[in-house]
């Protein structure tokens, strides 16, 4: 019935401990500390995070190089059949990505990310067995379903962990392995396409490869990752109170808090999130469009099969050192709206060459403007997450606004697929028109919003007296987000 002095004791030690983390003010932090901690993060968090969202690109991308090995006539797909199965790959991805979004949020991403990859690792096993239409369309709906989660679930994981002006720079290097895996999967394709095997097609090796390295990797993360901060075993005690008070300073109204669906769905009674919306609309088209019909697009300069997916490389490359170049100075500067309409008139300036021009004839110009392409669609996806989750201070409201804005850019896929059609081969101009229109539309929402951000902020500063940023107001004390007096836009 009682309990035991001891259990007392620890209990307040318990409670003593915790108020400590809860009271420790920044002030009283010293940068080494502060550096150090963050540090700890990028080299724990980082990787692992890398190399899953490598995986998670590699597995939803390998039917692009599978299909310059001769795959779709493999297993007798006709017509449209190939596009309608990346097209398919979309509708769950679409739908699901909220409600596992949720699941991330109550039981953590740490736990719940690396059950979904052993999910999509699986089915690129099984997609190395697939004989039909029928088959592969299932394994792709699926895919569908285990991917969804993986980028709103990551961008609220690491908005637990870093500050607003650290969290874009740490997507972008999240991010960075999806777009360096263009390069990877060109790599692995050029030297997986070598295999000469009587009993099996190159392709199959190609799907075995990169799901069974996504199965084993996952069972390691499941083990690896932390739930949160305040329950990571590397951390000291004053380590964890340092990490909460950085979140409360400059990410979050409070840390770990409890799931409220009804609140959590509360900030899209504002019409900026619409506004944002609109954006991960227009953009995801163009994203769409690269990641998953490049090797198509360099196919169309009329490159052997081996070549085709060896130039994929040097793009990807490039655009991936382009997104971090982006990243890491919006996060320097504090700023987005800029950094992100750089990229997009990028992107729409590849897209129209592509479609101007004879690529056969200038098969140089051409390429060179598929480096414009992953120059300009990889890193607005990156900056736009940042930016709203910047702007939305609660844990619960951020992990749903990310997985809805998410599936909204993720919704553009089917708007790419349907224009990439097997009748406009090899040239897809007017998919190549439609990317660059969504992107030019992209441009003017973003560069509209920045503007009315700055305007809002300076309209605050002048009737309160005051000359202050995102930078000057803590977190903690903006629990009703643009309604609260202190609120700064971070644009």
């Amino acid at each position: 019935m009682g309990e035991s002095l001891a259990s007392v004791g620890s209990k307040d030690k318990h409670l003593s401990d915790k108020k400590s983390i809860v009271e420790l003010d920044l002030a009283d932090v010293s940068a080494s500390e502060e550096s150090n901690l963050r540090r700890k993060f990028d080299v724990y968090l980082l990787p692992p995070l890398a190399f899953m969202y490598l995986c998670n690109a590699l597995d939803k991308g390998n039917v692009g190089n599978a299909k310059t090995d001769g795959w779709d006539k493999d297993i007798h797909l006709v017509g449209n059949q190939y596009y309608l199965l990346v097209m398919i790959f979309y509708v769950p991805f679409c739908l699901f990505g909220t409600p596992i979004s949720l699941l991330v949020k109550k039981y953590s991403a740490a736990r719940v990310l690396p059950l979904m990859m052993i999910g999509f690792g699986s089915m690129s096993l099984f997609a190395g067995v697939a004989r039909n239409f029928s088959q592969i369309f299932a394994i792709r709906f699926f895919l569908g379903i285990f991917e969804s989660a993986m980028l709103p679930g990551v961008v609220f994981y690491l908005s637990t962990f870093y500050k607003r002006n650290e969290l874009a720079s740490r997507v972008g290097i999240f991010y960075a392995a999806a777009s360096i895996a263009g390069a990877f999967s060109g790599l692995i394709a050029y030297g997986v396409f070598h295999i000469q095997s009587s009993r099996y097609h190159s392709w199959q090796y190609l799907f075995w490869i990169e799901g069974g390295g996504t199965v084993a990797f996952a069972i390691f993360a499941l083990f690896w990752l932390p739930k949160s901060p305040s329950t990571w075993n590397k951390l000291s005690d004053r380590e964890k109170a340092i990490s909460r008070a950085r979140i409360l300073s400059d990410s979050s109204v409070s840390v770990d808090e409890r799931l409220n669906i009804r609140d959590a769905f509360r900030p899209f009674k504002d019409p900026m999130y619409w506004l944002w919306a609109l954006i991960c609309l227009s953009f995801g088209v163009p994203l769409a469009s690269v990641n998953n019909f490049l090797p198509q697009i360099v196919a169309s300069l009329g490159y052997s099969t081996i070549k085709t997916n060896l130039f994929t490389v040097a793009p990807n490359i490039v655009g991936t050192v382009a997104l971090l170049l982006l990243t890491f100075s919006s996060d320097y500067f504090r700023e987005r709206s800029i950094h992100i309409c750089i990229p997009l008139a990028t992107a729409v300036t590849g897209f129209i060459i592509l479609g101007s021009i004879d690529v056969l004839v200038h098969r140089h110009v051409a390429y060179f403007a598929c480096f414009l392409l992953t120059c300009g669609a990889f890193a607005p996806s990156v900056l736009v997450s940042a930016w709203y989750s910047n702007n939305t201070p609660g844990e619960s409201r951020r992990a749903v606004v990310a997985a809805v804005m998410v599936a909204i850019a993720n919704s553009s896929g089917l708007i790419s697929t349907n224009v990439f059609r097997a009748k406009d081969e090899p040239k897809y101009i007017p998919a190549l028109a439609t990317s660059a229109a969504f992107g030019g539309i992209c441009l003017l929402l973003v560069g509209s919003t920045g503007i009315y951000m700055r305007v809002e902020n300076r309209r605050r500063n002048k009737a309160q007296g005051v000359n202050i940023t995102a930078a000057d107001v803590e977190t903690e004390a903006l629990a009703n987000g643009p309604k609260s007096p202190a609120f700064r836009y971070m644009y």
